[in-house]
């Protein structure tokens, strides 16, 4: 197969650059290792499947005061939004043997916004007009070939086949440990492949639980479900009730990959339950259903390396390619924004940089 620029990751990042693309009659095909669109964002109902209204397993918010760039592709979609829900009391707990403690928090935070339906609903709008004839899922990159023409993409799929991509130019739209993971010939320059592999992958250390109830009893007992907590096993939860109504609680445990693992998924879902009840009362230990999405697990989200720390990837304006690749390659995940990398915004703006230099590049011949 042959095609202009090759997209290399169907996440937000890879499906606003084809979107981008399209809108500039540039031909492009997305390759994406998953049989789904979306990466790391995943909206479930209570069974954990798949939804157009449901939880998000991934990303939730985003701030239209800070993140003008997600904002308005949400509102040019015609996307219905709402506040994340924090009306009445705050939960804080010191110690296991101390009683958590209630307070009304005194300065405004700037408001996080969620999607109607779940930010797969973001996904789904903007992919709704991508020709499916230009979107391979279930397409992992295993080797990209420089030559003096194009670029040729090996690709293995999950039935074992093999297909061999053609292309011009090459947006990587994944993060950069990842793509660290595919075999380059001739070989990334020494300097950009280590910054490749020191960048942290946003929720990729990270798990996400999920206690779906009956109904919002929190918000009936003047708390907003949001809760912090240093004795754990869930060190922030917040209130997770959709736009439709079916009500939730989430939270992010604060042990680590290896001792999730350790634990189990069983004893950790108890445990968080456990947790809840001491936090919210009696009526959380009997929820419908309860959801454990643990990314570390995800080996196309996370590297070994993501296993250990949590650390916010740093924003930095300086190229992410150099040296032979640099005319050909153009980095667009999230985790590559010179803004907000990590974060749905930093996709959006991430992309929108490396299909400005890819056209950039097409318009000089290259």
């Amino acid at each position: 197969m042959q095609t202009q620029v090759a997209i290399v990751g169907g996440g937000l990042a890879g499906i606003y650059a084809g979107k981008l693309l399209q809108s500039a009659n540039i031909e492009f095909l997305l390759l994406e290792a998953r049989e789904r669109l979306g990466g790391r964002i995943l909206c479930v109902d209570k069974n954990g499947l798949p939804s157009e209204d449901g939880f998000d397993l991934g990303p939730s918010w985003f701030w239209p005061q800070m993140q003008p760039a997600i904002d308005a592709v949400v509102n040019g979609l015609g996307l219905t939004t709402f506040p994340q829900h924090s009306e009445g009391e705050v939960i804080f707990q010191r110690m296991s043997r101390e009683t958590p403690w209630r307070y009304r928090p005194s300065q405004q935070e700037p408001q996080s916004m969620r999607i109607a339906g779940g930010t797969g609903i973001l996904v789904a709008a903007l992919a709704k007009d991508l020709p499916r004839e230009r979107i391979l899922l279930g397409a992992r990159a295993q080797q990209i070939e420089l030559s003096s023409k194009n670029v040729r993409l090996m690709c293995s799929k999950f039935d074992g086949a093999e297909e061999v991509l053609v292309a011009d130019q090459v947006i990587a739209a994944l993060p950069p440990r990842l793509l660290a993971e595919i075999s380059f010939s001739p070989a990334i320059d020494a300097a950009a492949l280590e910054r490749w592999r020191a960048t942290p992958t946003w929720m990729a250390p990270h798990a996400k639980f999920f206690a779906v109830y009956d109904r919002s009893f929190w918000r009936a007992a003047g708390l907003s479900g949001t809760a912090q907590s240093l004795a754990g096993p869930l060190a922030e939860i917040h209130d997770a009730t959709t736009a439709s109504g079916m009500a939730a609680l989430f939270g992010f445990p604060a042990m680590g990959a290896d001792a999730r693992s350790a634990m189990g998924e069983a004893v950790l879902k108890r445990a968080c339950l456990e947790q809840l009840a001491r936090l919210f009362g009696p009526e959380a230990l009997q929820p419908q259903t309860t959801i454990l999405k643990d990314w570390a697990a995800d080996p196309l989200t996370a590297t070994a390396q993501d296993r250990n720390g949590g650390r916010h990837p740093d924003a930095s304006a300086d190229p992410w390619v150099t040296g032979t690749w640099r005319k050909r390659l153009s980095l667009g995940g999230s985790e590559a924004s010179p803004i907000e990398p990590g974060y749905m915004a930093g996709a959006i703006v991430a992309a929108g940089r490396a299909v400005a230099e890819v056209m950039q590049r097409l318009d000089a011949g290259v």
